[in-house]
């Protein structure tokens, strides 16, 4: 296991110069805005390597919607990407703090990139928790160097219905035969692995899937692109008859919704973390931006008016961190992580989109320029209100949640 924090001190030299929209920072919030809640050491060298390479990149990986195959390498040799990951496969072993640091940090530079990582830590999760031996001992020790993978789940007539699926795998001798086709798959574009759901005789089931397999077609549809989150275009993948080994079936026959299922109610403490450094970033500019601007005499942010706005806003921003850091150590403990993952992703999404939107008005026509960073930030927070579990999927699991909590106090 690479130590991150000694390998990122030699990785902050031959950095790109700064993109235009991002030369008025020159007033930079205190770290004190920000503290660290994991190990500070780690949490700051992180944030050192996002403001020297992540940043920099961070408008042109949203404008050109491309997968940012460098940084999500670079992010893995130095043992990111596998934090959480058991040291026998390679992994840092390391609590969910760790990880809910490293997608807070990473989306303040690029939310593209935080969902870069998303979609490997997804793939690596579902095999963690439920593959055979020689499935993780196959595949886990790739993640640690840099493996790039999807989370193949979406069908075009089923959306975020995966009960049952119109891709189909069938048993042949020693092998899984899959047939069918998948759309809107984010991370799409890069994947060198993907994880797919398809139906089996027995139910909906998971399996690994490398990208290089014969008779597996990964193509641009063309509803690929969305306005925000932007990683590159969602792609479509068509399985013509792919067969893969029989230990590429993850976990139990007809158990697929569920692991999956168990999957996203880990992915979605991190996804709740990309949405606060989405959140951390607009504040950030914005308050740069007012600390600054002199208008009618005097600095805007002097203004009692414009102080309301940030207030709230910081008010906001530090109770999600505080929820989301909670959620991590539900995720250690295994203690209500639906509804503990659930209720930091709904929250902190909206505190994202509220957040951005207050950074556009407070900011004034600098904040609809093309060239300010805060459309993005805004497209970015919208979006997730939707990507990853919506606000009304992830109600919906909380419901759930109260419901089994009525029924266990009604038992006699």
């Amino acid at each position: 296991m690479v130590n991150p924090v000694c390998t990122l001190k030699i990785h902050v030299c031959n950095i790109a110069s700064m993109n235009d929209a991002n030369k008025h920072l020159s007033f930079k919030p205190s770290v004190d805005l920000w503290p660290p809640m994991a190990e500070k050491e780690f949490t700051l060298a992180l944030r050192e390597f996002v403001e020297k390479r992540v940043t920099p990149q961070g408008n042109d990986i949203d404008e050109h919607d491309v997968y940012p195959v460098e940084l999500a390498r670079e992010l893995a040799v130095n043992g990111f990407s596998s934090i959480t990951m058991p040291t026998e496969y390679g992994g840092g072993g390391r609590e969910f703090s760790y990880a809910v640091a490293l997608f807070e940090e990473v989306s303040v530079g690029s939310a593209a990139l935080g969902v870069s990582l998303l979609t490997i830590f997804q793939a690596q999760t579902i095999i963690r928790l439920f593959g055979t031996e020689s499935l993780k001992q196959r595949y886990l020790p790739q993640f640690a160097k840099g493996m790039l993978s999807s989370y193949a789940l979406t069908e075009a007539g089923h959306g975020s219905d995966i009960r049952t699926l119109d891709t189909k795998a069938t048993q042949d001798g020693d092998e899984w035969v899959l047939r069918g086709e998948k759309h809107f798959i984010t991370s799409g574009s890069a994947a060198e692995f993907f994880v797919i759901l398809a139906e089996t005789p027995v139910g909906v089931s998971a399996f690994a899937v490398p990208r290089d397999v014969p008779n597996l077609n990964v193509y641009e549809g063309h509803n690929s692109a969305t306005f925000g989150l932007r990683n590159g275009p969602h792609m479509n993948l068509l399985l013509q008859d792919v067969r893969v080994p029989l230990d590429h079936l993850i976990g139990t026959e007809g158990k697929g919704v569920r692991q999956a299922v168990t999957t996203l109610d880990y992915s979605r403490t991190l996804a709740a973390a990309i949405s606060v450094g989405i959140a951390r970033a607009a504040f950030d500019a914005a308050y740069a931006h007012v600390a600054q601007r002199v208008a009618f005499d005097q600095k805007v942010l002097d203004f009692q008016g414009i102080q309301w706005y940030l207030a709230e806003a910081l008010a906001d921003i530090d109770a999600s961190r505080l929820q989301v850091f909670h959620a991590a150590r539900a995720l250690d403990t295994h203690d209500d992580i639906d509804r503990y993952g659930s209720e930091a992703k709904l929250r902190a999404a909206q505190v994202a989109t509220r957040t951005a939107s207050m950074a556009v008005q407070v900011c004034g026509a600098y904040g609809t320029m093309v060239n300010s960073p805060f459309g993005r930030y805004l497209r970015d927070a919208k979006t997730y209100e939707i990507a990853g579990g919506s606000s009304e999927i992830l109600k919906n699991t909380i419901g759930k949640y109260l419901i089994r909590g009525a029924k266990a106090v009604a038992k006699p």
